[in-house]
């Protein structure tokens, strides 16, 4: 094969050993995107067209072009279509573009009120999309092999990228750790507006998917791979009405746009919760720094003190927006707990707290039945026998 305006050959040289000339690759591979694109081939002598002889190239050398899948499965697990990318043809922007238009399931998605007019909330939100193959493409490992996979479910969809976090960044802190594996890579995506330069664009699709009232994304670390699992399903549909007006008249930024969706959805939240929600460092003043200006305009309203203080939304400000989002026990006062748990208590003693739960309601959480049970005991009311996970409750019998 002979050099051309199409073909350039290097010697292996050029990216191996202390004379490597990375900064001249470079050049070549940029004056060959600013014309019609072209061929780098690595190994072969100027004015030869074959390697030299005995020449070995080291298995940890290679940088592995992504090959990237898209697989649909019904609600059978029958994988019922399937895209495939692999020619390398295509730049990253390219590359993602081409992801998003010629996948036809992005465009499905419903209807939801939104006031007096209605909004189309797609299944799967064109930022997350765009920003999950960015990371994906941005911080796999060139120097392995794997291919990036985006499965797609009946009820969620999982991207798939070869190669293990960077270190440093573990699925509890990657909300808060920007660690980059490829920071000339990263550089070239935030200069094509590919990527958010401040951040990996994980809280950006946290905030996305709770403004549309959906589940924050769940990622996994496997033996060799990274997932990201995102899921359809809208919880609330009244929740992105109340986000919507709540952004319009006070102009949310991303971590309070994040703060709400996520109280929005639990209907109420302990401070010790949201943190464990959003994996908070465990720093003073971390859940403030989060909730940001929410109480002082009047969007959520808290109760009690330190970690055990409870956030919910501002009841008038759910007047206010026409919130009619379904009514559950989360909210009950403690007086109005500890008659249901005492009344609870009183057809089924002895009981645990596990099973106090699931009679009065899930939806109220273990930590705020715990707080009771310690107070009527306080009180008298109520006394317990065992340890731990053993421990049952009884009523007190007077005289």
């Amino acid at each position: 094969m002979k050099e051309n305006q199409f073909v350039d050959k290097k010697s292996l040289s050029i990216v191996v050993g202390k004379n490597a000339d990375w900064k001249e690759l470079a050049k070549d591979c940029v004056c060959f995107a600013n014309s019609r694109g072209g061929k780098i081939i690595i190994g072969i002598e100027n004015n030869e067209s074959l390697p030299p002889a005995g020449q070995i190239i080291d298995e940890n050398l290679p940088l592995y072009s992504p090959t990237i899948h898209f697989l649909k499965f019904d609600e059978r697990g029958q994988k019922v279509n399937k895209l495939l990318w692999e020619d390398y043809s295509l730049n990253p922007k390219e590359l993602i573009e081409a992801i998003w238009t010629e996948i036809p399931d992005w465009k499905e998605g419903v209807d939801v009120a939104d006031g007096m007019f209605r909004k189309f909330v797609p299944n799967y939100e064109e930022e997350v999309i765009r920003e999950l193959m960015a990371n994906a493409l941005v911080h796999r490992p060139y120097t392995m092999r794997g291919d990036i996979f985006l499965n797609l479910y009946p009820d969620k969809l999982e991207v798939v990228n070869p190669g293990l976090f960077p270190i440093g960044v573990t699925p509890k802190n990657i909300l808060h750790k920007n660690v980059r594996r490829n920071p000339c890579l990263a550089q070239v995506f935030y200069d094509l507006h590919l990527m958010d330069k401040e951040g990996s664009g994980i809280d950006k699709m946290y905030q996305v998917l709770l403004s549309n009232a959906k589940q924050i994304p769940v990622s996994f670390q496997g033996d060799d791979y990274v997932m990201f699992t995102i899921t359809r399903r809208i919880s609330k549909s009244e929740i992105i009405s109340l986000m919507n007006r709540a952004n319009e008249e006070f102009q949310l930024n991303s971590k309070e746009l994040i703060s709400l969706g996520l109280i929005a959805q639990h209907n109420s939240l302990s401070a010790l919760e949201f943190s464990k929600e959003l994996n908070l460092p465990d720093q003073h003043n971390v859940v403030n720094n989060w909730l940001g200006r929410l109480s002082d305009v009047g969007l959520i309203i808290s109760k009690g003190k330190t970690k055990g203080t409870e956030y919910l939304i501002n009841p008038d400000f759910l007047k206010k927006a026409n919130f009619k989002g379904k009514t559950n026990l989360k909210r009950i006062e403690n007086h109005r707990l500890e008659e249901l748990i005492y009344q609870d208590i009183k057809i089924y003693q002895p009981t645990a707290i596990s099973e106090i739960q699931e009679r009065i309601g899930k939806e109220i959480s273990k930590n705020k039945i715990q707080k009771s049970l310690k107070k009527m005991c306080g009180k008298e009311i109520l006394y317990s026998e065992g340890v731990l996970k053993g421990t049952k409750y009884f009523i007190r019998q007077n005289g």
